[in-house]
């Protein structure tokens, strides 16, 4: 017998787009590290010049940020309670990444000379979706 307890009206539509969202990371970190040459046409040289920069843990902390949280929306999606984890582990990837990229001077993650507000945007997703996964969890609707 299922004892979850009976999804709301935004469930589905929050977890598809959780997915969609974070798969545009993954696929931009697998376009970037396979030095696709197709993806990186319009970038300027500068920007893997910053990637190839990289040190292994920055590396590691960028992969971590962006496939925990395609975990954690695939698991949000199959309602299971690791999700929560998931995106929490995404946060800490995220947060040695930003501080990887303040401690160099450089806080988008995005191209040299791209907004700020890139950064920001990642942030607050980031945050919100555990936030989200946290709350199905408390009301039983993660299991």
């Amino acid at each position: 017998m299922d004892q979850t307890a009976p999804r709301p009206r935004h469930f589905w539509p929050v977890a598809a787009a959780s997915l969609l969202w974070n798969l545009f990371g993954a696929y931009d970190w697998l376009m970037t590290n396979s030095r696709n040459a197709a993806y990186l046409a319009p970038f300027p040289p500068e920007y893997m010049q910053y990637v190839d920069a990289m040190p292994y843990w920055a590396l590691g902390s960028w992969a971590l940020g962006v496939w925990a949280a395609v975990a954690g929306s695939i698991l949000l999606l199959r309602r299971s309670r690791f999700a929560v984890q998931a995106f929490a582990a995404s946060l800490l990837g995220l947060a040695a990444s930003t501080a990887y990229q303040a401690g160099i001077g450089r806080l988008d993650p995005t191209p040299p000379g791209a907004p700020l507000g890139m950064t920001l945007m990642i942030w607050i997703v980031a945050i919100a979706l555990l936030w989200y996964a946290a709350a199905m969890r408390r009301s039983g609707i993660l299991t």
